[in-house]
């Protein structure tokens, strides 16, 4: 991870606590993680404090992983030095990861152009007209482009951690990660950036009964018409109530919870993708394989060799 001046501590620190941190719970460390910086002294945001003691930019010339700076004055150049060694990065095959104002790092740097990406959504206007040539999804907590990964404001930055971990390792480990920093296991990442939600003046509405309930039976025939009838509102209520408090569909929701399910059933050693299919309350193993390559990139054999017992 390169450390610019005036890069923001939150993303530094999930950075730190996904990809640094060993892991005695999962018995094996995940990552090798390094920090490393243009200059031997580098003062972080709004002068909180100075970061000592961090390897010289020559460290990002041997990651498989770059995560590049990102800071608050947006409208400042990045250094020479910086995006050179993002460029170059980019060259050698190296994947790329922008969390918040990241993305206008790897635009400045031009590897962004003629890709999707996203970014907060307060700096959408601005970066549109800086960088037209980059497809902005400025609605959306992270946009997953292959090499080139990009989060939207702060909290996000776990979203799209934990992403990668469940790309790299599969979604069991990357749940373990995800209990050890006490986050939500899994926000697909077209959710929206944010959900207005004025102070209630009724009752707590709170869907965790119903999503808890519903995570039980997932292999059961769950309609959304169940929901919401285990909620005791109308098919329309609850779909309002899960795009206000969830930012998505009961329908999306209860797919991606299916999926999460058929995940680490493979990882657990079911190879019959039949069985999965219905345990997972997926169908049929032709649902699931589309399922798979549609929100993986994988097949469902592709995941089995990958993140299956005995593979490396």
């Amino acid at each position: 991870m390169i450390v610019d001046e005036n890069s923001n501590p939150f993303e530094l620190g999930c950075a730190t606590e996904i990809f640094g941190l060993r892991r005695p719970e999962i018995g094996r460390d995940l990552y090798e993680f390094a920090l490393c910086s243009p200059d031997p002294r580098t003062l972080m945001r709004d002068g909180f404090f100075t970061l000592t003691g961090v390897a010289d930019l020559s460290a990002a010339d041997t990651a498989d992983t770059l995560i590049v700076p990102n800071r608050p004055d947006i409208e400042v150049p990045r250094r020479p030095a910086v995006l050179d060694a993002v460029r170059r990065a980019h060259a050698r095959g190296a994947r790329l990861i922008g969390f918040c104002s990241g993305a206008f790092t790897l635009a400045e740097a031009g590897v962004l152009d003629g890709r999707r990406a996203t970014a907060h959504w307060q700096w959408a206007d601005s970066f549109r007209a800086r960088f037209p040539s980059v497809h902005l999804a400025p609605d959306v907590l992270f946009v997953d482009d292959g090499d080139i990964l990009t989060a939207a404001g702060s909290a996000a930055a776990l979203d799209l951690g934990l992403h990668v971990v469940r790309r790299d390792y599969g979604a069991e480990i990357a749940n373990a990660v995800s209990r050890r920093l006490v986050f939500a296991a899994h926000r697909d990442g077209g959710q929206r950036q944010f959900v207005e939600r004025p102070m209630p003046d009724v009752p707590d509405e709170s869907l965790a009964p119903v999503l808890a309930w519903a995570q039980q039976r997932l292999e059961a025939p769950l309609t959304v018409a169940d929901l919401a009838s285990h909620a005791a509102v109308s098919p329309a209520t609850l779909h309002r109530r899960f795009q206000a408090q969830l930012g998505t569909t009961p329908l999306a929701w209860l797919t991606g919870e299916r999926l999460a399910l058929a995940c680490r059933l493979i990882e657990r050693g079911e190879g019959r993708f039949e069985t999965v299919a219905r345990r997972s309350g997926l169908g049929t193993a032709a649902n699931l394989r589309t399922l798979m390559r549609r929100e993986t990139g994988i097949t469902p054999s592709a995941y089995k060799r990958r993140f299956g017992p005995g593979a490396s």
